[in-house]
């Protein structure tokens, strides 16, 4: 089955909301297309769906939520993602983030620790056709090593640092997006490129992600 077919408000909301992606200075056409061909009403829960396209973000289960549209706009475009790049994400959530990867990338592996949004989103990803895209239910702070090395990984929930086995996991030359800090505290958003030596670091903005939890949740 293909993807759905937006209602006109749904159709205008994401109008708006592309449009506020060029004011905001997402210039790069790939990233604008990708955002724009993934329907994000269909990762949200369907009491949610007349607000899908909102900048906000938005509860799903298991206690997650979903990040505003602008700001896995901004996380996309500061990955740099391409054609020939494999894409590692650790916490697939809804599986929208791993959507727009699968519209950008070569091949995009996510990780999740829970179940049921595992299936969900590998069912929601199915459903678009995005085949180059593979879900793991597995502890996200060890990686997925199976496909290991990464042109680009993304972190798409918060630790005090950078796990060192998903690090070591990128290329040299390498781009890694993700939120350090502590639960409960203003982020950062970093951008980290490997060198030959160790890592460039850059401050990109200030976020609040969930935690990133070690482990398989066993009941969810």
């Amino acid at each position: 089955m293909g993807a759905l077919t937006p209602k006109r408000d749904e159709s205008i909301g994401r109008m708006q909301f592309l449009l506020g992606l060029r004011r905001r200075g997402i210039r790069d056409t790939n990233v604008l297309r990708a955002l724009e061909t993934v329907p994000r009403e269909l990762f949200v829960d369907p009491a949610d769906r007349d607000v899908a396209w909102e900048d906000r973000a938005l509860p799903i289960a298991c206690g997650q939520t979903i990040s505003q549209p602008s700001l896995v706009a901004a996380m996309t475009d500061a990955l740099d993602v391409h054609r020939h790049h494999t894409v590692l994400e650790i916490g697939t959530g809804s599986g929208y983030q791993a959507a727009i990867l699968g519209k950008l990338a070569g091949r995009v592996v996510t990780v999740e620790r829970f179940r049921t949004l595992a299936e969900l989103a590998e069912s929601r990803l199915r459903r678009l056709e995005l085949t180059n895209v593979e879900v793991h239910l597995a502890d996200g702070s060890l990686g997925w090593p199976a496909a290991a090395p990464y042109d680009r990984i993304i972190l798409t929930a918060a630790a005090p640092q950078i796990p060192p086995a998903v690090f070591d996991q990128l290329t040299v030359g390498g781009i890694m997006i993700a939120p350090v800090g502590p639960d409960g505290e203003v982020q950062e958003l970093m951008r980290i490129t490997r060198t030959e030596t160790g890592r460039d670091e850059r401050s990109l903005l200030p976020v609040r992600f969930v935690p990133l939890l070690p482990g398989v949740a066993r009941s969810m």
